[in-house]
């Protein structure tokens, strides 16, 4: 298929509400705590230069957006959605990457980060550079943390005082790291990329071996009274 890819304007505001239902049954569908979206906010974010869409001809394959947080020394790339007719073709990852190369451009010192449950969000993320940390290292913005109350895991988050849930914190640090040159050669790249990403798959390993996380998963799927 041939997809377009590129930051969204104003000539995108027609596609504000399809975006805004495609992220809510996906939600619906996964049964995770996707924070709904509102069809003003969505423009809001075209309008300021802060969101990537997809689109295959006339129609909406995908998006994602921009938000800041801590005055903009952390930064998120939120609401990424592929359509279920564009699905299994690789374009959450180019979605994902013109959303990495736009935070980089408008947030260059900024930290990139993100929470997630979803192993494909996770190697996508791996492969641009992120790293996976602890909840402290993540921004302490409290509206950023109240988007985790729709979510059906936020009494795990709570009761770990929101150092610890189910979901994997990932970041980008441009500080500490930066992402794999564009000229470096392709087997050169690739092997650096399957290596972070085995690098990744052991941490989730040790993470998943972890007894308190045991404990929590066990006690989240009891059933409730």
């Amino acid at each position: 298929m041939n997809f377009q890819v590129l930051v969204a304007g104003q000539e995108h505001y027609p596609y504000a509400q399809a975006i805004c239902d495609m992220i809510e049954e996906a939600a619906k569908a996964r049964g995770t705590g996707i924070a709904k979206r509102e069809a003003e906010y969505v423009r809001n974010k075209m309008e300021e230069g802060k969101a990537i869409i997809a689109l295959e001809g006339i129609n909406v394959a995908g998006f994602c957006y921009i938000e800041t947080w801590d005055h903009g020394r952390y930064v998120a790339n939120s609401g990424l959605i592929v359509s279920p007719n564009y699905r299994h073709c690789g374009l959450a990852k180019k979605i994902k990457k013109a959303a990495f190369e736009l935070s980089r451009q408008k947030y260059p010192d900024s930290k990139l980060f993100g929470i997630t449950t979803s192993l494909a969000v996770m190697k996508i993320n791996s492969e641009l550079g992120y790293k996976p940390v602890t909840f402290s290292e993540l921004t302490t913005d409290e509206v950023f943390w109240k988007g985790c109350q729709s979510c059906p895991n936020f009494d795990i988050l709570q009761r770990n005082e929101q150092r610890l849930c189910l979901c994997t914190g990932m970041m980008f640090d441009p500080a500490k790291t930066s992402a794999i040159p564009e000229q470096a050669p392709f087997d050169e790249k690739a092997t650096e990329l399957k290596s972070r990403w085995e690098r990744y798959k052991q941490h989730l390993r040790r993470r998943d071996a972890n007894k308190l996380i045991q404990r929590i998963r066990e006690n989240f799927m009891k059933p409730r009274s």
